[in-house]
């Protein structure tokens, strides 16, 4: 168990800077994650914690030990690769327990150890077998049981289930899930999976350029972005974006001419003048399809109909806007037939034309 300060770090690769000044604080026994997309610097950061990258300027902390000149083994840290990197010529049990080897650990410990990690990821019965006689995803308990067996002050996971199929990342994230809760130690997990995010951790910290953008609980950002980066970013099928003007401001309500076609009035957390550009925000499973209820009604053609047996999505076209809706009912719409939208007020966002957030949303006045 153990916590992480990260206090503004840089890293460059010449003259490319791939994370300007970063700072992030890891609480003990907690579970962080890491999402962005692709290049965003997340899996650059992980190995900065482990000390396979060095950093340009500032500091690493852990437990309130400045780590950031020690090498890779000194900083009491274990880290699970996406590409597993067992030992093709040593089987599972040697695997396991191959770095406790490496550090002179007495044998009797060893084998202690290795048969609580096997038992606690039900590798009991794969002891003697080499990896070439594993499936993906007991290949990946192996490599998750060998950092175990280290008994590390932090556990650093980088994309650890991107290589399994669907069904054996489902059973994966509920092995992690339940090591979670067993191991009850510091855990840092890079993953471009939403759902795994949003499943798995306590914390979400969501990166975009090297940067942070955001950093909070799973549902306080999917339901509280603070920026269009944010909101887009997280849930899936995808936030809906629609384009509009704000025509007239009054008493903190925002009048909004969308181009689909329709006026709807937003609440705002913040000021926005008259005549600004700005996007509308509402997910697909708060958009009401051929429903009568609160909100501004817009007409659309569906496009695509993908149904999934317990959800349906809809795309509808509305002149250039594209339009996802969730219904939950599963209505079989044919593809070309006309469909009415409604959008809730309560659910909609807005932001300005910078990306943040602007709207004051419906749950936190509640809360407050």
């Amino acid at each position: 168990m153990a916590t992480l300060q990260i206090e503004n770090i840089t890293k460059r690769y010449g003259a490319l800077t791939v994370i300007p000044e970063l700072s992030l604080s890891v609480e003990d026994r907690e579970f962080c994650v890491l999402v962005g997309p692709s290049g965003c610097g997340k899996s650059t950061l992980l190995r900065i914690i482990a000390g396979l990258e060095k950093i340009n300027s500032g500091r690493i902390l852990v437990d309130g030990q400045d780590v950031s000149d020690m090498e890779p083994p000194e900083r009491g840290i274990a880290m699970v690769f996406q590409s597993y990197a067992l030992y093709p010529h040593m089987d599972v049990d040697r695997n396991m327990g191959f770095g406790l080897e490496i550090a002179r650990t007495p044998r009797q410990e060893i084998t202690a150890r290795v048969a609580r990690a096997a038992e606690s990821l039900h590798l009991d019965t794969f002891l003697k077998r080499r990896p070439r006689e594993l499936s993906g995803g007991q290949r990946q308990r192996v490599a998750i049981g060998r950092a175990i067996t280290r008994k590390p002050t932090l556990f650093l996971l980088d994309e650890p289930l991107s290589n399994l199929d669907a069904a054996l990342r489902v059973n994966m994230r509920v092995e992690i899930a339940r090591l979670k809760g067993e191991l009850n130690s510091t855990m840092i997990y890079v993953t471009h999976d939403q759902v795994e995010a949003m499943t798995l951790a306590d914390r979400i910290v969501v990166m975009n350029a090297g940067r942070i953008e955001q950093v909070g609980a799973p549902l306080e950002l999917y339901e509280q972005p603070c920026n269009r980066f944010v909101a887009g970013f997280l849930g899936s099928p995808a936030m809906n974006f629609l384009k509009g003007t704000v025509t007239e401001v009054s008493a903190g309500v925002a009048q909004v001419d969308l181009a689909a076609g329709a006026m709807i009035a937003v609440p705002l957390e913040r000021g926005v003048p008259a005549g600004s550009a700005v996007e509308l925000g509402i997910r697909p499973e708060h958009v009401r399809l051929n429903d009568d209820g609160e909100g501004p009604e817009v007409s659309g053609r569906a496009g695509v109909v993908e149904m999934l047996g317990s959800d349906t999505f809809v795309h509808v076209r509305k002149g250039e806007e594209m339009i996802v809706v969730r219904d939950s009912r599963a209505r079989r719409l044919k593809v070309g037939e006309e469909v009415q939208l409604r959008f809730p007020p309560g659910a909609c966002y807005l932001f300005e034309a910078g990306g943040r957030r602007v709207s004051r949303l419906a749950g936190m006045a509640d809360a407050a």
